[in-house]
Parts: structure tokens; sequence; C-alpha cells
């Protein structure tokens, strides 16, 4: 067994690790204004004066788990308007495209319990270019791309550093930090590195009055004293480091022009002693953030080491053994990896999913957010809030979050999804079973599930509705963890089983408008997908009828039977319950072939597709045939039972049988097939073979939604002629949009008009694998459609994998497609081998889009780099 995972059976080895959000400002939990205008209540500049609430920001930072104390660093090039504290970027109404993280960075590498962590940051050499991002974003329109960091011309010459930053753990509360700087430039250069401490601030608000301390011990070491924290030295390696010191708390004269009476050493005094050599760090030197000053010029091309340590010691020579422990963990990593990745391919492969999993370890986030308080405000902050005007996350009283959960990213999207999480998951099995389980169990407990058993989507609005995957990935996760350690981990199936149920019941109670067994659910995370908004009102009884969310909901159905079915091989009252979605999944499957009432269901036989159906008030119904990933989820809902599974629970066999006999409607949502040598296979499938093979003739066409890099989220069809609807009075016009959206629907980059989205994608190659399990040879499709090239339908999986991958991997040229052809990125020695997992790609071309450093449900790119991924 490697070290790693020796250390991962110690919880305590997890005490310290990234859990610094990349952003604060702007999030919900941060917005006390009266209007809920989140993006508008702080901004990037503000930030650097306003001391946060609920969590902390900083660049590569660092924390304990309950964020008492955090580290992470800042830098000055001598040019810049303010030290880099934090990454920048374009709130939402500032983009062009919505929100925008505008720097350069890449996650290089870390191991699960954050014994080795390493990631560069490449900052420019010349003034950062502020103003102009904003400029020239805000005057472009959403037809046209995104002003990047690169685009303005700032790495042209190669004028910028490259700052690795590393840590690593002597201890679980001894941690060593390297930086290294690396002048790419032509010319000498100077930089300020500035590694910073702080208190998170909780003693302002009126809850708690014990507040931390930090003071110079000598000219290299800063006491840090606090009754709660392990870590009590702050040592730097260089004899001259200065140390500086303020308060982590607003500036309120400079913000607000208000009065003020108590210190002035406030949280911004650092910076503005370092900009403007003003007298605002503390002379005393002692305060609750601290940061020592290394000014140094760096010869053209070279590079300077700079290290630090956080230590619960007192001692002399606090960097003996400094380069041995590095050394030591960096080999201890690599020995893990090695042994996840022996059956990787090749070497291109193995680097993109080791940074896919260094990234889904870097965004792990300390999340804060009690509901309750924040609605009311602080009792030294009441928060001037107008309840009769919109006020976000009302019904949701009763939550409070305090955890260590993994974020999409920690700029764009530093609040988990609920939805984003359950793909995480999946990767980070492979990796940390435990941690990726207690995740899934997480938004279970009582104070994050709503009481009606909803579960909160994001924080922007924990009433929406994501799509009910949590059952897939609980499952998934189970079987990984299983198969890994060589035991079924019946306890964790039983708890999320158990507070499962109840959320069912909120989906069957809430999302079936009609009791028909036909499921709505608004937007289900697809945004922009309709022809309108998914979420709107509509007038005089109009509702419409979703196949996505029939289908999830048939998918959950399979998915909770599955789970009861493996709980009663052990447990025998499980059986029943297997029963009972095993017949929920029959009903829904049977209304999306007949709503009632003479109805027609959510299937067109004419375009052999499945569509959203429009009901109007008068009774009549409308078919709404804009192809979209909507009618490709029906193949979601698949399960392939072996008939030795159903010899071991009696119960289920007869009754499955009784319903096959007595019920003729629904006999042909069951299949058996007779397999010499293997017994007998029952598939459960809202898609029949038949229509099976009309959809996959569809999602395989390349004039539609088959491309050289996936399944495209919209069929291509639309892109010279748009698919047309009218609601309201108002005409809808839809077209396939590759990449950015064009439609402020939801605002922000969301576009499912047409890009490559990962989550989709590795669905469709699982369920494309369970179909096959089931049907063998037997079914074979031409891939692509019209070639006359038929594949089985685990060779079609196969291939989509490998367009997947392809994103991210090497092609003959030597670039990768998600760079979007630029040359520096894909040839220059200090770009071409990092990797960024955007939010969505290009649907023709595989260039990254969306969110850059989303690894999230990206990194479920991890689990396709295997030979076969197998279900």
């Amino acid at each position: 067994m490697s070290v790693e995972k020796q250390r991962l059976q110690d919880k305590d080895w997890k005490n310290w690790g990234p859990y610094v959000s990349n952003r604060q400002w702007g999030n919900v939990r941060e917005d006390y204004s009266p209007d809920g205008n989140a993006w508008g209540s702080t901004s990037h500049d503000k930030a650097e004066s306003y001391a946060y609430r609920w969590a902390e920001e900083g660049i590569a930072g660092i924390s304990d788990p309950k964020q008492l104390l955090c580290f992470a660093l800042s830098f000055w090039n001598k040019k810049d308007k303010m030290v880099k504290e934090r990454f920048f970027g374009l709130s939402n109404h500032q983009g062009n495209h919505g929100e925008d993280i505008k720097e350069l960075f890449y996650y290089l590498d870390n191991t699960p319990t954050h014994s080795y962590m390493k990631m560069v940051y490449k900052y420019p050499i010349n003034e950062f270019p502020y103003n102009q991002i904003i400029a020239e974003n805000g005057r472009r329109s959403k037809k046209e791309p995104e002003y990047e960091l690169f685009d303005t011309g700032i790495f042209d010459n190669d004028e910028y550093f490259d700052i690795f930053i590393e840590y690593c753990k002597a201890d679980h509360n001894d941690i060593l930090v390297r930086v290294t700087v690396a002048n790419r430039s032509q010319k000498e250069a100077p930089i300020l590195v500035a590694p910073t401490v702080w208190f998170r601030n909780n003693w302002k608000w009126g809850y708690n009055i014990y507040k931390g301390q930090l003071n110079a011990s000598s000219e290299s070491c800063i006491d840090i004293n606090h009754d709660s924290i392990s870590i009590k030295k702050f040592y730097s390696r260089k004899n001259n480091s200065n140390s500086v010191f303020c308060e982590n708390e607003t500036n309120s004269p400079k913000l607000y022009g208000t009065l003020y009476s108590g210190n002035t050493y406030f949280k911004d005094g650092i910076n503005d002693h370092i900009i403007y050599g003003s007298n605002t760090v503390n002379p005393e030197k002692r305060g609750t953030k601290a940061s020592f000053l290394i000014d140094e010029m760096i010869g053209a091309g070279e590079s300077k080491i700079f290290d630090f340590r956080l230590s619960p010691n007192e001692t002399d020579e606090p960097f003996n053994h400094f380069d041995e422990i590095f050394n030591a963990r960096i080999s201890e990593a690599d020995e893990y990896y090695h042994e996840i990745q022996h059956d990787v391919n090749s070497e291109d492969e193995k680097n993109v999913q080791r940074q896919a999993f260094a990234g889904l370890l870097w965004n792990k986030q300390f999340y804060h957010y009690n509901v309750g308080k924040w609605l009311k405000g602080d009792p030294n902050f009441e928060a001037p809030r107008d309840f009769n005007n919109y006020v976000r996350n009302t019904e949701w009283n009763h939550m409070h979050n305090k955890d260590i959960i993994s974020m999409p990213d920690k700029w764009e999207y530093p609040w988990y999804a609920t939805w984003d999480l359950a793909f995480h998951c999946v990767p980070f099995a492979i990796i940390d079973a435990e941690f990726a389980k207690n995740q899934l169990l997480l938004l279970t407990k009582e104070w994050y599930m709503h009481p009606n058993g909803q579960l909160p989507a994001y924080e922007w609005n924990l009433s929406d509705v994501n799509p009910p995957v949590h059952a897939w990935s609980c499952f998934r996760v189970f079987k990984i963890d299983e198969k890994t350690n060589g035991k079924p981990d019946l306890l964790f199936l039983e708890k999320v089983f158990q507070k499962l149920l109840l959320n069912f019941t909120w989906w069957v109670n809430r999302k079936d408008k009609s009791g028909n067994n036909i499921f709505g659910g608004g937007f289900l995370g697809l945004d922009n997908i309709g022809a309108f908004d998914r979420n709107m009102e509509l007038k005089d009884g109009q509702h419409l009828e979703q196949a996505d969310g029939t289908s999830w909901m048939a998918m959950y159905a399979l998915n909770m039977m599955r789970m009861a079915m493996e709980l009663a091989q052990y447990y025998q009252v499980y059986e029943d319950m297997a029963i009972k979605f095993f017949e929920h999944y029959l009903y829904i499957a049977e209304a999306m072939e007949n709503m009632g009432d003479g109805k027609e269901g959510l299937w067109n036989e004419e375009d052999g597709f499945f569509y959203d159906v429009l009901q109007l008030g008068n009774g009549e119904s409308v078919s709404l045939r804009l192809r979209s990933i909507v009618g490709l989820i029906p193949l979601f809902a698949v399960e392939v039972i072996d008939h030795h599974l159903l010899d071991k629970m009696p119960n289920f066999t007869t009754r499955m049988e009784w319903i096959l006999k007595n019920k003729p409607e629904l006999t042909k949502l069951v299949s058996h097939w007779e397999e010499e040598g293997h017994g007998r296979k029952h598939l459960m499938s809202i898609l029949r073979k038949n229509r099976l093979s009309k959809v996959l003739t569809r999602m395989l066409d390349e004039k539609e939604f088959l491309s050289s890099y996936g399944i495209r989220a919209m069929s291509k069809v639309y892109e010279e002629n748009p698919f047309v609807f009218s609601v309201h009075g108002r005409e809808n016009m839809v077209y396939y949009t590759p990449a950015e959206s064009d439609s402020r629907m939801f605002g922000g980059n969301s576009n499912w008009r047409g890009p490559i989205w990962f989550p989709i994608n590795f669905l469709i190659v699982e369920s494309l694998q369970r179909f096959h399990f089931y049907y063998g040879n037997s079914l074979k499709v031409e891939l692509p459609t019209g070639s006359g090239d038929k594949r089985n339908l685990d060779e079609v999986a196969q291939n989509i994998s490998g367009r997947l991958c392809s994103i991210f991997l090497k092609d003959e040229n030597g670039e990768r497609a998600f760079n979007g052809g630029n040359a520096k990125f894909n040839y220059d020695i200090n770009f071409k081998d990092y990797i960024t997992f955007f939010e969505y790609f290009h649907g023709d071309n595989g260039r990254g889009v969306g969110a850059s450093h989303q690894t999230g449900w990206t990194a479920t790119v991890a689990k396709l780099m295997k030979p076969r991924m197998t279900i």
C-alpha cells in the first residue's frame, strides 16, 4: 500500500487543505443589499478593503477545515495599481458573456490528503490591463468572442513570471511552502512576494468576541496565537524578511465615507503601504493579518526560490530537512498516482488525468452559509432588506452549511451545485472514495435537505431544480469503492437510500403537475436549451410536459430500484422497496407513451425523437419539435438485471412476472434475453430496440448531434434554419450556437444550444454500455449515420469516449483542441503540457468555453482515460 493511501486512513491529514476560495466577492452570502444585487454590492477592486462575513479568498490559499486561519500568496510587479492578492475577473454584468475570470493559472498536482500540492500562476511583468479588459468586454456584443487576458498581447514577448506554488506537509499541522519565481522574459524584472497569513473575521458580527493575534516574534518569524489553531509559528527562510501587520476589518471610511474611531490599520493596510508607502500598517507589529515582504530582482530567464513554513513548533532551525521532506512528498505523490494510473495507455493521457484529479482536489472549499442568520442580518450589522421585493432563499431558513465541499470551480462558481457535485464524486471515488461518499451524504443531511425533501440547488436560488442524478452518483461511487476496497460499504448505501426516499417523494408530489407521471421542473440545469424560459409561468392553465424531466425521473426510479436490489441481497426488507421503484418506473415509462385522455406521448414517431409537449388550456397539446439533448436524456433511463440477482429476490421476481402477465400495456417496457452460458438478462428502458435505433440514428448523425469531440447539446440543423416558436405573443427563435451564447435568457455564459457538455456525454457513454450489455452484437448502428459502417453499442460508446478525450490530448500536429488553435498554448514549452478543464466545449472544434477552470464535472474525463470504461 502506498504511503499516501495509508495517510487516507488518518482523517487528521486533511486538517489543512486548499479550502480558500478564489473569489468571495459577488457571492450571495456576502450580499446584504436590499435589492439582492450580489454582483453589484461588491466588486473586485472593493474586495481589497472589504472584510467578508462568511469565508475568505486568496491565491493558492489554504486553511484549516473551519477556516479560522488562512494562508495565501500575494505578489506585486511594481507596476500594477494594486497588490495581486486575488484573481481578477469580470462580474456577470461586465462580461459580454457573463462572469469570467481573466487570469492564467494551472493546477498541476495534488494528493487526496493534500500532503503535496502544486500550481503555477502566470503573472505579467508589465502592468496588468484591468481597465482595458473591462472596457473592451463592455464594448463587445454577445455575438463577439470574449476578450481574454491573452488577447491583450501582454504575453507576446514572454514578459511574465511563472510562479510555481508548492505545499507539502511534514505532519498534520506542519506545512512547508515553496514559491519558485521564474522570469520568462529577456530582461531583468522586479517582484515583491508577500506570503500572507490572517484570521477569518468572526468577531465583528455580534456573536463572538474572541479574536486571535498575530505578532512579530523575530525578523523572520510571526507568532500565531489562537486557542483553536495548532499552528503557532510562520517562518520565512529569508533572513531579511520584513513583516507588516494590519487588521482583517473593513475600511469603512474608504468604502462608505463613514467616520471610524477605532484602529486605522484596515484590511487594505498592507496593500496601501506597499503601493503608496502609506502609514497603514501597525508599527507595533501586531494584528489579525500579516505578511512578509520579500522584494527581489529576477534576472532574465532566471528563477529564485522562496521557502516558508507554518509550524506548530518553535525551533531555531525551521528549514532543516526542508528539501528532503519536499522530495519525499513528491515521490510519494508519484507512487500514489502510479498505482492509480497503472492501466492508462500513454504519458499524455496520464498527464491529463493527473491534472484533472489535481483540479478536483484544488477546488475543495470551505463553504459557510447560515441562511437564517443571513436573512435577518447580524446583531451588529442589520441587513437592510426589503422583503416586499425579491430576496433569495427565504424558504431555506433551516439551512446551515459549514463544511469542506467540492466546488465546480472556486472563481466563477465558488458555491456548490447539487448535480455538479454528483458528477464530481465519480472521478473523486477513484482517488478518495471516502470523501466522495461523505460529499454525497452531506447534501442529504437535515441541515442541507429541505424538510419537504428537496435537495438544495445552488446559492443563487436554492429552490431551483437540478436533474435528480444523486442516486445515480451514489450507486456509481458505491460500486467503484467496492471494487477498490474489495467490500461493499452497505452502511453508506443504506444511509443515502433512506434520505433519497424523501427526495424522490418530493419530486413525485411537487413536479408531477397533473398526477400523470409526466414531470416538469423548469430549466433543470439546462439553462437556455428551450425555445423559451422553461421556468416561465404560463397563462390560462398552460404547462410544459418535459421529456427530460420525465426521463430523469424514470432514471431516478431505476437507480433507486437498483440500490434497493443491492441492499436486498443482505437485508430482505429492501426487496419490497425494489418492487415499489420497479413499478414506479413502469408507470413513468408508460406515461411517456400515452399521457391519457387521448393525448399523445412525448415520443414523435415521424421524427423518431422525444420532445417536450406544451399542454394548452383547452386540453390540446403542441409538440415542441426542437431537437436537443432533451430528446436524448431518455437514453439514461436504462437498467440491465442479470437473472441470478433475481434468484435471490423471489418476491420481486413473482411480482415482476405477475405484472408482465396481467398488464400487457407494461409488458413491452421490460424485455428479457437468453444469452447462452450467461443465463437471462432483463432490460428496463424507456427505449425499445426500434426506438433506440431511431434516436441513435439522430445522435450519430454528423449533420445533427455527432461532433468530432462528442455529442452536441443541440442539433446542428438549426445553424442555418432556426427553430421558431411563439408563446405569449412573442416569437422565439433558436439557432445552433456551438460556443458562446447569444441569448440572455439566463444571463451569464450559459449555453446549451450546441456545445459539448461532459456530464451529458458521460451519461450517454454509460447508457450505451448498459444497452450493449443487454443486446451485445445483436444491435449494431451506423457510426456515423450514413457511413455504412456498423458498430455495436460498446464500440459506439468507446468511440464517443475517444472523441471526448481528444479535446485534451495532443493530436498528430501536437495541438490540443481545447486551446482553440492558440499556437503559444499548443507549442510553447511553458504552456503546451498544461491543461484547463473548461465548463463546456465548442460543438465543432472542441475549443474550451465558459468557466475556464471548472474542473468539476469536466473531470469525468479522468474516468474515461482508461483502455475501457466499464459500467
